[in-house]
């Protein structure tokens, strides 16, 4: 049922003339997708920064929370234009992406990630002040760091594989992976 709630959406998305001309445009997309990695860059380098420091092995004598306030807002935009140019490059070619099962993993990482983005800045916050000055931060902080980088290096693997058609729809695949994939008329024709 969601395989194909999502694949009508995609469907109903590229059906406007802006996701062609954005896919097929000879500059556009190729300056969205770069926008899109630099700022990946911007981001991921401000938070590699701030989750080193929370795990305690870069910078053990500055505050923690000097550099999260300082690193915050550049890392911030880094994100905002990221997420933007992301939604640009799904609607350039959304049946594509939808049936990814790279993009799907992609997208559950994404959205742990900003749970654990949630949980930690909000754990962070309200004891920051008992253990700034400290080397080490306390295990619960050095555990949302360390999941920050392991969900963030998945992201970034997954998004890179999306290029490749190793199990795209139009290959014989087992069933599980037509379902994980969305290949919702390659499951209907599976028998």
């Amino acid at each position: 049922m969601l395989n194909e709630w999502l694949l009508d959406f995609a469907r109903w998305l590229d059906g406007f003339s802006w996701s062609t001309q954005l896919h097929e445009s000879y500059y556009m997309y190729a300056w969205i997708e770069s926008t899109h990695v630099l700022t990946l860059m911007l981001f991921l380098g401000m938070l590699c920064v701030i989750d080193l420091r929370m795990l305690g092995l870069i910078f053990p004598r500055v505050p923690a929370s000097t550099i999260a306030e300082r690193l915050d807002k550049p890392m911030m935009i880094g994100f905002a234009i990221m997420i933007i140019s992301g939604f640009i490059l799904y609607f350039a070619i959304p049946v594509r992406s939808t049936q990814s099962i790279w993009f799907r993993i992609k997208m559950v990482l994404l959205i742990a990630a900003g749970i654990n983005a949630l949980l930690f800045r909000n754990k962070m916050r309200a004891s920051s002040s008992s253990w700034d000055l400290d080397p080490k931060p306390p295990a619960r902080i050095r555990l949302g760091a360390g999941l920050s980088l392991a969900l963030w290096s998945g992201i970034v693997i997954t998004g890179r594989t999306i290029a490749y058609d190793w199990y795209d729809c139009h290959k014989e695949l087992p069933y599980f992976m037509y379902w994980a994939a969305g290949c919702v008329d390659e499951m209907a024709a599976y028998q």
